[in-house]
């Protein structure tokens, strides 16, 4: 599938807020749960790790950057970003989870930061933060230590 193609559909998805994965770029794998659940825990790979290889997702290069910083230790340096969902005592919570956590992931890396508009504090907004400087030094002067003369 072409890039454009799939940039196309994140956009489209976006939009109607539901994020449409390609199938191509996912990667499931079951392993055994940790914690609480008993024998079922340890005869039952419950888990799902979610691999994705966000090259495929075709993604605009800022997002993809607001991705990496996201992610964090999650993110290979190959390009893989790892979810592992266990939250759930059967597989198909736990795929469920893990994907829409990759939905939420990649629509947080989609929104652009607002940006700052720089301004200038006004003449009396000056004024005010001296006096108030002024002000605290007075009370730090005071507090040397004292003298009977």
């Amino acid at each position: 599938m072409a890039r454009a193609v799939r940039a196309a559909r994140l956009r489209r998805a976006r939009a109607g807020g539901m994020i449409e994965l390609p199938e191509e770029a996912l990667e499931e794998r079951f392993l055994a749960a940790t914690g609480p659940g008993g024998q079922n825990v340890n005869k039952v790979a419950t888990a799902c790790q979610l691999r994705v290889d966000v090259f495929r997702l075709g993604l605009h290069p800022e997002s993809f950057r607001r991705l990496k910083v996201l992610a964090g230790s999650r993110l290979t340096s190959g390009g893989t970003l790892v979810i592992t969902a266990r939250r759930f005592r059967t597989q198909e919570a736990n795929r469920a989870d893990a994907r829409e956590r990759l939905r939420e992931l990649l629509s947080k890396a989609e929104e652009r930061e607002a940006r700052r508009v720089e301004t200038r504090p006004s003449r009396a907004a000056k004024a005010r933060r001296v006096e108030a400087k002024k002000g605290r030094g007075e009370v730090k002067a005071g507090r040397g230590k004292v003298r009977i003369d």
